[in-house]
């Protein structure tokens, strides 16, 4: 089986310079060109046959371009929403530093997710969507930056504590793979429809 990975497009949080995790803003006028051409690439050189996406509205609005122009279904699940950062959602990033100094176990924003839970709830949530979707040959997820992070995490087996990041663009797509002798990585974040 291979796995699409695919974050959304610019949302209006990236123009307003805020924090946005758990805020739900939706995408720009550039957000959905940068959609479209995804759509394209995606269609052209590795269709999928199911679509699963985070119900926040940059992400599901990327999923919907997506099914529609490559005509597949698409499954919407709240566990591939981004990391919940309680009262920092939505705050001018000048004013509020992003919390390095937190520890696992302690929450974003006051009352959001720690970065153990937002990692057990990315591990739970794949493992879920490959249990039920092994009568595909190709899949793709989309989602956000950290929960990409979260499932790169899983899929590479890399331990809960660990000083690696993953970046991921504007609609940029990664492309794993599963097969009987192990797990490949591909292409990690690749946005070169963005350019044509």
């Amino acid at each position: 089986m291979q796995i699409l990975l695919i974050r959304h497009g610019q949302s209006e949080a990236d123009l307003l310079h805020v924090h946005e995790g758990s805020a739900d803003y939706p995408l720009t006028e550039e957000g959905i060109r940068q959609a479209v051409k995804m759509a394209i690439r995606v269609k052209r050189e590795f269709s999928p046959q199911m679509i699963w996406a985070s119900t926040y509205k940059r992400a599901s609005k990327t999923a919907s371009i997506l099914a529609d122009a490559i005509g597949c279904p698409i499954e919407y699940v709240h566990e591939l929403r981004e990391h919940d950062n309680g009262e920092m959602a939505g705050k001018p990033l000048e004013e509020i530093p992003f919390p390095w100094h937190l520890l696992p176990h302690e929450k974003f924003g006051g009352y959001g997710e720690s970065a153990m839970e937002f990692r057990a709830r990315g591990e739970q949530v794949f493992s879920h969507i490959l249990a039920v979707s092994r009568k595909y040959e190709r899949i793709a997820i989309v989602t956000h930056g950290g929960m990409i992070s979260r499932i790169l995490e899983s899929f590479l087996n890399i331990p809960f504590v660990h000083k690696s990041f993953f970046k991921t663009d504007d609609t940029g797509i990664s492309l794993l793979e599963i097969t009987e002798h192990g797990k490949l990585v591909l292409f990690t974040n690749s946005s070169t429809h963005l350019k044509e």
